[in-house]
């Protein structure tokens, strides 16, 4: 990674951050994004001053295409190249779909998915001629449905369509086009997920201490990145889940039913 210049959305916490510290430490010049510009200024001085590593904070809502191609615009005046966008900015929810506000679901796709379309549209011309890697921040959620989040799943199979679709289309070209799938991962997504209204939790409904580490899901998509890497499915579960849905999806419904109805305050009842 040494000297590749790499963009990172959602860069000021969760997985976004432990990428940032990762990429760093392995000696990329990085362009964060995120809407804490404070907290991303003080991460780039924090990242310089201990990997000696050039780094631009950019605020930037990818809900929003101008911040988008703005944000690229700022990373190719700045390096002059880009290596690699990770687009990793994400929200989620928590709300079974007859309870809930339309407005959130059009929320989670603006940032998920469209946040995601519109970066990559902005740097793909730099991206081919780096033939650099655009690697999406996914799910396993984007491979099942998972109760009580309609929104989060539906967002997530929308990027992973998307990135098979732009991989093929760039088959010939030396794009690299990978899809990072972390299982449950410690971080703050829970505590900030959505409920019905629209309103952050501000609390977990899982157990974050069984997870995985945001740290470890970092080590695995920059080894991904490095190996250029087509899908990453990080945990065993997340693996036996995707390929017990292909064969025995009607079983799979009930083990995910019976395991979201063990959330704490579950929104399905066993």
């Amino acid at each position: 990674m040494t000297n590749k210049t790499i963009i990172i959305t959602g860069a000021s916490s969760g997985i976004g951050l432990a990428l940032a510290r990762e990429l760093a430490m392995r000696g990329a010049n990085l362009v964060l994004a995120a809407r804490k510009y404070v907290t991303l200024c003080q991460l780039a001085q924090e990242l310089e001053r201990d990997f000696q590593v050039q780094v631009v904070a950019i605020q930037c809502d990818v809900a929003k295409e101008e911040d988008c191609r703005q944000l690229i615009a700022q990373a190719l005046l700045t390096f002059k190249k880009i290596d690699v966008l990770i687009n990793n900015a994400g929200l989620s929810m928590r709300a079974l779909f007859n309870e809930l506000d339309l407005s959130v679901l059009h929320h989670l796709m603006d940032v998920n998915f469209w946040g995601m379309v519109y970066c990559t549209k902005y740097a793909l011309p730099a991206l081919l001629e780096s033939k650099g890697s655009v690697v999406g921040v996914s799910s396993i959620a984007g491979y099942r449905g998972l109760p009580g989040r309609t929104g989060y799943s539906a967002s997530k199979f929308a990027m992973n369509g998307f990135m098979e679709s732009l991989r093929v289309e760039n088959l010939k070209t030396g794009l690299h086009v990978m899809v990072a799938c972390p299982g449950f991962t410690a971080s703050n997504i829970r505590s900030t997920a959505l409920n019905k209204d629209g309103m952050q939790f501000g609390e977990t409904s899982m157990q974050e201490e069984k997870m995985m580490t945001a740290e470890e899901v970092a080590r695995n998509i920059a080894d991904g990145i490095a190996a250029r890497k087509r899908t990453l499915i990080m945990t065993g579960q997340g693996k036996l889940a995707v390929w017990m849905n292909k064969f025995f999806p009607a079983w799979v419904d009930k083990k995910v039913f019976s395991l979201f109805a063990k959330e704490k305050d579950p929104l399905i009842k066993a």
